[in-house]
């Protein structure tokens, strides 16, 4: 965007991005809805995270989409919603590119960190990535749309940090673990992926510009220093006294007074 777009374009350009990442986020937890209502029928103990299981790969694909109850889907759901388009609106390009990465880490983490015979499953993982996606991104471009962005994520979901660590409350922190790292990988590749926003300029700052450029035209009417101007005439060098010759003129005669 051009410094000089008005802001009508603007404001309208940045209410489409943000009803389109809200309705990106509606659909994936409306799909999230389904698959809960369908799991009666689904073999969800297959589509979970088994901890080391070389024949249960598929739960790394799978995992978040299923859920253990309605309490475990709503959290997730509104945490998704809130975190997706917090993300998609301000970082469109980079949270596409940053999704597939937060799924997997979210479930390799719970692959790799889990307890043997326990299941994974829901998409927290995926939340907490984007809850440190945003932030890193914040801390990384600190424009002004990147570091609301970041505050706003930690004062919605600041406390997720800490369901990083190992705890025994049956919360898979090692999914949110995997989420996390993913999320600051991603924010890492990933951070200019989005164009910045051009910068407001202030009043002040435009006078400013105008007394520089004022400035600078006075200074172009000095004259040059004697260094700077060009010789356009040089010394033959014949002659045998570099300094030249002395030309002897008579003496001036003096006049007769007049009457």
């Amino acid at each position: 965007m051009s410094p000089d777009e008005p802001a009508s374009t603007t404001a309208e350009r940045d209410r489409r991005r943000l009803l389109l990442a809200f309705n990106l986020s509606l659909a994936f937890v409306a799909l999230l809805v389904v698959v809960f209502a369908l799991q009666p029928r689904l073999p969800v103990p297959a589509m979970a995270v088994s901890p080391r299981d070389w024949t249960a790969l598929l739960g790394l694909l799978t995992a978040p989409l299923v859920h253990g109850s309605v309490a475990h889907l709503a959290a997730n759901a509104t945490a998704l919603l809130i975190l997706g388009t917090l993300a998609g609106s301000v970082y469109p390009r980079a949270t596409l590119r940053a999704i597939p990465l937060l799924w997997i880490c979210s479930g390799l983490g719970a692959w790799l960190l889990g307890e043997e015979g326990t299941r994974h499953l829901g998409a927290s993982g995926v939340t907490h990535g984007l809850m440190f996606l945003v932030t890193t991104l914040g801390l990384l471009r600190r424009d002004r749309p990147s570091i609301a962005a970041g505050m706003i994520a930690m004062l919605f979901y600041g406390g997720s940090v800490l369901t990083v660590l190992p705890h025994g409350d049956g919360i898979s922190w090692q999914s949110h673990l995997g989420g996390a790292v993913g999320g600051i990988l991603a924010g890492i590749l990933f951070r200019r992926l989005d164009p910045e926003p051009p910068r407001k300029r202030y009043s002040w700052e435009i006078e400013e510009e105008k007394a520089q450029r004022s400035a600078g035209e006075r200074d172009s009417l000095e004259p040059p220093s004697p260094d700077e101007v060009p010789v356009l005439w040089h010394r033959d060098g014949g002659d045998e006294d570099p300094r030249g010759k002395v030309v002897a003129f008579p003496p001036r005669r003096p006049q007769a007074p007049r009457d």
